[in-house]
């Protein structure tokens, strides 16, 4: 898929834009703070309904505007689709092809992008709550019921939270514990089991490419993490059960707690370079090259589900890879996916792939193309 064409109007610095892209490679140069990095995250928002750098939907609308615009003119193989965001204080409204979608569930994923920034090594060396930020974003762009499942999810824990916390005060009947317990670990099978199955499609593309960044000196591997299941697979009414069983153990520490100790939001998966533990004892140099595989095997398994690949998206990472490692990438790039990246300049970056990009120079949120 590619993105032709985007819109901008009073999306953070930007009042007006009309940009159209290059089918292959776009370059947006510019000095820091001018508005680059605000157009990449118009496309991923565009794509996702969330933004990569702020929960607040409101601070994605410029200053002293009620509303914001993002629309893009996408060509797929099944033809061109228009897709569009709007956010105002009443929330934000989602369009394909102009039609209204009632749910976002409907929207994401019909247009796929993947964004690698430099704080995506933090999904490496980070917290857990990122690389939980990782999956759900990512299974939702090719599975739209996750998101749903995800929600639900959420929805519930919120409520068994809020329940919890009163019982350990007030004290009270359980009944209603006992309603949300069994709808939380209902919905928890379902995201557990779609996020090992993420996982295993991850691992059969990080494992090849790693292999080839590090010249097959290194092998990458990947474990989710749980207090409950771990690699090994469970029929889905066995992981039900071994929930309830687990919820009826923690019960009173639950209660004296007041809110839910386990479950897939305290979830996490691990890293592993030649069987170590690459976040806890990989160099710095590991932890990139193990993002950077990450990030390349999100290509291939979006192109294996949708039948298309997806938008790269750079955010000033080229100046965060040695030579090695950025050839890989751009090698990897090549003619078959699209790609915008952003940089301050392109200077000693002889690879064709830079030579022959569309350039686009970002000043104080005007933007100006020329070619190389």
């Amino acid at each position: 898929m590619r993105l032709m064409s985007i819109r901008l109007q009073n999306y953070r610095n930007y009042e007006a834009l009309e940009l159209d892209f290059s089918e292959q490679t776009n370059v947006l140069i510019g000095e820091n703070a001018q508005g680059k990095t605000n157009l990449l995250e118009s496309i991923y928002v565009l794509a996702l309904a969330k933004s990569h750098r702020t929960t607040q939907d409101r601070e994605l609308i410029g200053w002293e505007s009620d509303a914001a615009l993002i629309e893009g003119r996408i060509h797929k193989r099944t033809g061109e689709t228009v897709q569009s965001l709007t956010f105002s204080a009443k929330g934000k409204k989602a369009k394909l092809n102009h039609l209204e979608q009632r749910r976002l569930s409907d929207y994401v994923g019909a247009f796929n992008v993947v964004l690698f920034a430099p704080e995506d090594l933090a999904i490496v060396k980070g917290s857990p709550q990122g690389r939980r930020r990782f999956l759900d974003m990512e299974i939702g762009q090719v599975s739209p019921i996750y998101l749903h499942d995800l929600n639900q999810y959420l929805k519930t824990l919120k409520q068994r939270n809020a329940l919890l916390k009163q019982l350990s005060i007030k004290g009270g009947d359980e009944t209603l514990l006992e309603v949300l317990t069994d709808q939380l670990i209902e919905v928890a099978v379902k995201i557990v089991s779609r996020r090992h199955h993420f996982i295993d499609q991850l691992e059969k593309w990080t494992g090849p490419i790693h292999a080839g960044i590090t010249r097959d000196m290194e092998t990458l591997t990947i474990q989710y993490v749980s207090d409950t299941f771990q690699k090994e697979r469970y029929p889905k009414e066995q992981m039900f059960e071994t929930y309830r069983q687990k919820f009826d153990k923690i019960r009173e520490n639950e209660r004296r707690r007041g809110v839910t100790l386990f479950g897939p939001h305290r979830d996490d998966f691990e890293l592993f370079v030649n069987d170590r533990n690459v976040q806890t004892f990989g160099s710095q140099g590991q932890q990139r090259t193990a993002a950077l595989s990450l990030k390349l095997a999100e290509i291939e398994l979006i192109h294996e589900e949708v039948g298309e690949y997806p938008l790269l998206l750079l955010d000033d990472v080229l100046s965060e890879l040695d030579d090695h490692r950025q050839t890989h990438l751009l090698d990897t790039m090549g003619k078959k996916v699209q790609t915008i990246l952003t940089t301050t300049n392109i200077d000693g970056i002889a690879h064709e792939t830079i030579q022959q990009a569309k350039v686009f120079h970002v000043k104080q949120g005007e933007v100006e193309s020329d070619s190389v």
